[in-house]
């Protein structure tokens, strides 16, 4: 919990509504939006890009976006939870205060 002084309820009632961030340590890329995070967020570890539509495996270009995105392997990045999707939380990723895309 970033925000100690909140009680657990709380402060996952102010994430569901976006109001807060969640910083996390990517751990490893799937594709060229979807990536899976050290620690849980709102019960899973992956994490879509909001707003990215990368090629899927075995589209032209699938490569590259997945080499872009592996250049945050290890970094801390800024989560703002949009919603969920396919098993995975959608979100916005800012790192070093720039939007990911």
């Amino acid at each position: 919990m970033n925000y100690p002084y909140l009680n657990r309820k709380v402060y996952k009632e102010l994430v569901v509504r976006n109001i807060m961030t969640i910083r996390r340590k990517i751990k490893k890329v799937v594709d060229g939006d979807t990536f899976q995070t050290y620690r849980k967020i709102r019960g899973t570890d992956y994490v879509r890009i909001a707003g990215i539509d990368a090629p899927e495996k075995g589209q032209p270009g699938y490569g590259v976006a997945k080499r872009r995105l592996s250049r945050l392997v290890g970094k801390t990045v800024t989560l703002t939870p949009k919603g969920r999707s396919y098993g995975r939380v959608v979100a916005s990723v800012r790192y070093k205060r720039r939007k990911v895309r």
